[in-house]
């Protein structure tokens, strides 16, 4: 099992790497830039022209991992990881239609909030059906509901079916949407995002065989994500535009729930959660005090970016190394309140 995880990791982190010095290039000649929002901070304009779409490096490392080393895997009947790597595909082909659309209209104007939103929706319902279906999800001994695992506490709590398809669906579409909004400064959606994966490999490594399907898509994508992050890193030759942070969403919401305890989520993915608070409170302060704000700009890493409440700046290094600690010190939290489970 270790040789298979290693070898996920390796070819993840190549294929990434070598794919990454092609297209790079590739974009830069078909003009697939980005264009930068103009409520935002004003020195991120020169990165305008910055190509997009650099997600594809870490969705073709992790894909070709899941069907060659997780092959075995399907052999012997666990679909899980292609579950889950189908449920993020789609999410990325939502991403990418997204930004196919802001690069037809030269501005940073994709899909209409609500064609993402019941897009999005519509497959949640579709991949939660997928592991009720196929066993994933513990179903109670009560006829008509699913466990919910507490994290912690160690505690199952029995949800009714329809309860619990509405509570996955909120949490799906939000952890999807929260990690496309922390892709906001140059490798920082990435840097957030490795911890969870290497947290997701460790408990495959810890729980055994049965979870090795969700183990070798997780170091996958590890190695994906490494190898994206030489070209995404600061200062940025790429970045992973809504293809990849939509894909990379999925891929964290439904590793969650194929590991059947979604509520890890809560410190698993505490950057993630932080950086969605703090647009929804700016948006409803604002609306409420009739244009006053909390942040100086929402989300919460722009807000730092320009300040913050202490004046000190945060540069882009700064952030991607603050969050990533964060995010690594909640990983190994998140650990310890989910090993007693097995």
């Amino acid at each position: 099992m270790t040789v298979r995880l290693i070898a996920s990791f390796a070819i993840g982190f190549l294929i990434a790497l070598l794919f990454g010095a092609w297209l790079v290039p590739y974009l830069r000649k078909i003009k697939a830039g980005q264009s930068i929002k103009e409520i935002g901070p004003t020195w991120h304009q020169s990165k305008a022209g910055t190509p997009t779409m650099g997600g594809l490096m870490f969705i073709l490392a992790v894909t070709v991992v899941t069907l060659t080393v997780g092959w075995k895997s399907m052999t012997e009947g666990d679909y899980s990881h292609v579950f889950v790597l189908l449920f993020a595909l789609i999410y990325g082909a939502i991403g990418f239609l997204d930004d196919f659309e802001k690069l037809k209209h030269k501005q940073n104007l994709g899909l209409t909030a609500w064609q993402k939103f019941l897009l999005q929706l519509a497959v949640a319902i579709a991949f939660i059906y997928l592991l009720r279906r196929f066993g994933a999800l513990h179903t109670s001994a009560r006829r008509g509901y699913i466990d919910l695992y507490i994290p912690f506490f160690n505690r199952i709590v029995p949800i009714p079916d329809l309860v619990y398809v509405v509570f996955a669906a909120f949490v799906i579409v939000g952890t999807v949407n929260a990690v496309n909004i922390t892709d906001g400064v140059d490798g920082l959606a990435t840097g957030t995002s490795l911890p969870v994966f290497i947290f997701y490999t460790a408990l495959c490594f810890f729980w055994g065989q049965r979870y090795l399907g969700l183990g070798i898509f997780s170091a996958g994508l590890t190695g994906g994500l490494l190898g994206f992050l030489t070209y995404n890193f600061n200062p940025a030759k790429v970045f992973m535009g809504d293809t990849g942070s939509l894909f990379l969403g999925g891929a964290v919401v439904a590793m969650a729930f194929a590991y059947d305890m979604p509520l890890i989520l809560i410190t698993l993915g505490i950057v993630f959660l932080i950086e969605t608070l703090s647009d929804i409170i700016q948006v409803a302060y604002f609306k409420l005090s009739h244009g006053k704000r909390v942040f100086k700009m929402a989300p919460f890493h722009h807000h730092l970016e320009m300040g913050g409440w202490t004046g000190k700046k945060w540069k882009e290094k700064e952030l991607f190394a603050l969050y990533t600690l964060v995010s690594a010190v909640f990983a190994v939290i998140s650990f310890f309140g989910v090993s007693a489970r097995f």
